[in-house]
């Protein structure tokens, strides 16, 4: 099915979407500062994948995924674009091969990676509890 849009409105709606600073990304950094763990640096661009946190002393790293864009297997990330699939399918299966390529380069570099999905951020006191097991282990 041919895309609903136009391209000029197509266009309007992914410049609005941004890929730093979001939202999610957000509720983490004041669950990691709510927690006590700072001195991390943001959007690291000579790490594999430009991580959206990284703590450099400890050689850890956190993305932050949108469940829809990196297809994670919540019911959010299954759910399909009801147009233009030609486009968007191929795209989101090349975000989720895109991020096994820059965890494997990250594993490879020697640091520990954790993955947050959007849909992860609905529960504080989880997400708080696996933040600080992953920094302190």
């Amino acid at each position: 099915m041919p895309d609903k849009i136009s391209p000029l409105r197509r266009s309007e709606n992914m410049r609005r979407i941004r890929s730093h600073n979001t939202s999610p990304e957000i509720k983490v950094r004041q669950a990691l500062r709510g927690l006590d763990f700072t001195g991390y640096r943001l959007h690291r661009r000579d790490l594999p994948g430009v991580p959206d946190i990284a703590f450099i002393g400890r050689r850890k790293a956190i993305f932050i995924h949108g469940c829809f864009w990196h297809a994670h297997d919540c019911k959010e990330g299954l759910r399909r674009p009801k147009s233009n699939l030609s486009y968007w399918l191929p795209k989101i299966d090349r975000n989720k091969a895109r991020d096994s390529q820059h965890l494997s380069a990250m594993y490879e570099l020697g640091w520990h990676v954790l993955t947050i999905w959007d849909c992860e951020l609905k529960d504080d006191a989880a997400l708080k509890e696996r933040l600080k097991r992953f920094l302190t282990s």
